[in-house]
C-alpha cells in the first residue's frame, strides 16, 4: 500500500453521508484510506472529543481535520477540494516512474540477491557479468504492477528490462543481445 495522507472515517456505513463521501472522493480520484469507526467504541467517542466535531464521517488531510459532508461538499463547489486533498496516482504515471526509476530497470520475480525464478535467475547472471548498474523491481510485492505493465508494455512475461524508459525485452531478447555482442552497447543507452 502506498502512504496516503488522506484518511476517511468511516467507509463501511449503509448509504448515507459515508458512502456520499466516498462518491465525491472518488470522483475526484482523491487518495485516501479509510476507518470503520463501528468497529471500535473507543475510537468511535475519543475522535468526536480529540477533532471536536460530534458527527461522522470526517475527513483528515495530513492529520488535520477538515470536516464532514458539508464542508466536503463546499470545498467541491468552490473548487478548494482538489488543492487539498492528494490525487491518487495513476497506474500508467507509477508505471512511467518506476520505468525510470534508473537508467537501467529490470521488472523480474525476486530481486538482485535472490532470484525467484529461472528466468530471472538467467537474466541477472547476464545483467551481473555486464558490469552495468542496475535497479530491480519484484513484481511478485505488487499485484497492480505485475498485471499492469505486462498491458503498458504490451509484453506479457517478465522478467522484463528496461533501458532509459524503453521496453528492451525479457530473457530471450537479452541472450540474443548477448550472443550478438549488442547487449553492453543496449544497455549503455549506445543503441
Amino acid at each position: 500500500l502506498l502512504p496516503l495522507k488522506s484518511h476517511l472515517i468511516p467507509l463501511f456505513v449503509p448509504a448515507g453521508f459515508s458512502k456520499q463521501m466516498v462518491e465525491i472522493l472518488n470522483k475526484h480520484g482523491i487518495a485516501f484510506s479509510s476507518f470503520d469507526i463501528f468497529s471500535d467504541e473507543e475510537v468511535r467517542q475519543g475522535l468526536k472529543t480529540y477533532s471536536n466535531w460530534p458527527t461522522y464521517p470526517q475527513l483528515y488531510v495530513a492529520g488535520e481535520l477538515i470536516g464532514g459532508l458539508d464542508i466536503i461538499k463546499e470545498l467541491e463547489a468552490s473548487g478548494e477540494l482538489d488543492t487539498i486533498c492528494p490525487k491518487a496516482q495513476k497506474l500508467e504515471d507509477r508505471l512511467k516512474s518506476l520505468i525510470n526509476k534508473a537508467p537501467v530497470m529490470l521488472f523480474m520475480k525476486g530481486s538482485k540477491q535472490m532470484a525467484k525464478c529461472g528466468f530471472s535467475k538467467q537474466i541477472i547472471e547476464i545483467m551481473n557479468n555486464t558490469g552495468v548498474d542496475y535497479e530491480t523491481f519484484d513484481i511478485l510485492e505488487d499485484e497492480e504492477v505485475r498485471q499492469g505493465l505486462k498491458t503498458f508494455s504490451n509484453w506479457p512475461t517478465y522478467p522484463q528490462l528496461y533501458v532509459k524508459g524503453e521496453l528492451v525485452g525479457g530473457v530471450d531478447i537479452v541472450k540474443e543481445l548477448k550472443e550478438s555482442g549488442e547487449l553492453l552497447p543496449v544497455l549503455k543507452g549506445e543503441n
